[in-house]
């Protein structure tokens, strides 16, 4: 009976948050200037940035430094710790994944769930519908062209492209 009733509770505090958080937070009515002090609010880590409408926070554990822009519907599972810099760009629709799952038998190939952190280095730009997949460390001052899905490392001042993505060029610090 405990466990059902803490299940439950659980699951009644993660709709209560998702409420709050991804509908009220990440409407429109709110000002993006003042976007970053509700997230505060809320338990995130977040500080001074530009956080557009309609962006989802699966948990509180989404580190924002200061000076940040995050783009319109942008998706942070959060199962595990994401950490973005300062000064960073996010692009439209991008989606920064932490969870995931061992591979399982034919019966359920979607074992075991696991979740790997992810860090945005200060300065670093990721273009429109970028996926970062769990683990993933993406360098300071490093590029991250639109549509590039990163299942690596990302260098410093490094620009990265393609599915999956592959370095392109070195940039000048």
């Amino acid at each position: 009976m405990t466990r059902l009733t803490s299940g439950l509770q659980r699951e009644i505090l993660r709709l209560g948050r998702d409420i709050v958080l991804n509908s009220l937070v990440a409407s429109p009515m709110i000002p993006p200037q003042i976007r970053w002090r509700a997230l505060r609010t809320l338990g995130l880590p977040v500080e001074r940035a530009f956080v557009q409408a309609r962006c989802f926070f699966g948990g509180r554990d989404v580190h924002i430094g200061r000076g940040t822009f995050v783009n319109y519907d942008c998706f942070f599972d959060a199962a595990a710790t994401i950490s973005i810099g300062r000064n960073v760009r996010i692009g439209m629709r991008c989606v920064v994944v932490t969870g995931t799952h061992s591979i399982g038998s034919s019966e359920q190939r979607a074992g075991d769930e696991l979740a790997q952190p992810v860090r945005i280095g200060d300065g670093a730009w990721i273009g429109a519908n970028v996926t970062i997949l769990p683990g993933v460390v993406i360098g300071p001052g490093a590029v991250v062209a639109a549509g590039a899905v990163v299942t690596g490392a990302v260098a410093a001042d490094e620009l990265v492209a393609g599915v999956p993505a592959r370095a392109v060029r070195s940039l000048n610090p």
